[in-house]
């Protein structure tokens, strides 16, 4: 994996876990030379992964859609950031840069990041790695959600295992280093094999 992409809160939180783990994540793939593919902001847990990426000689690449430069304040220390038009283009190009996906802590941004990757790979349209940093459980509910998916036939167990999830960085990256995604012929079940 040359590059992560991190989805995560333009807050820090209600707890200080997770920034420590924002540190931890940033700390970790500077030390095993993995580039980082964000949303381009200076503030929250975005700013707080950049800046520790940054200050361990990182390579950084944020991308943010032009109308939200004023209001996540775009970070003005990256020698690579990109300026886009939509939102829509933003998750495209974090999509094509990156080689797996990070969602750390965050609102319905996040999570609607990290599921649109997570369905263009049950679509079979990437076949990258996606994973969920369960600082201090705060994912539990979403996994929970997606257990339940698959005991009412909503989500097929095959497609469930595209969710990596772990509550510490090195942990998780290693589990998205190790990934293979399963060999499904086909995501649609027809009404004849319920």
């Amino acid at each position: 994996m040359k590059r992560i992409c991190v989805f995560c809160g333009s807050s820090v939180g209600s707890r200080p876990e997770y920034a420590s783990a924002a540190k931890e994540l940033g700390t970790r793939l500077c030390y095993e030379r993995i580039g980082l593919v964000y949303g381009g902001a200076s503030v929250g847990l975005m700013g707080v992964v950049a800046d520790t990426m940054l200050a361990g000689g990182g390579d950084v690449i944020g991308i943010i859609p032009r109308h939200l430069v004023s209001k996540e304040v775009a970070h003005q220390r990256l020698s690579d950031l990109r300026v886009v038009a939509s939102m829509h283009e933003r998750k495209a190009m974090m999509a094509e840069l990156a080689d797996g996906f990070v969602a750390l802590p965050g609102g319905f941004g996040t999570f609607e990041e990290f599921c649109e990757v997570l369905t263009w790979a049950q679509l079979g349209l990437h076949c990258k790695p996606t994973g969920l940093l369960n600082v201090s459980g705060y994912y539990d509910p979403l996994l929970a959600m997606f257990d339940q998916g698959v005991e009412h036939q909503f989500i097929r167990s095959h497609h469930r295992e595209l969710v990596l999830s772990a509550a510490a960085p090195h942990v998780l990256l290693e589990a998205m280093r190790s990934f293979r995604p399963p060999e499904i012929p086909k995501w649609i079940r027809s009404t004849e094999e319920t």
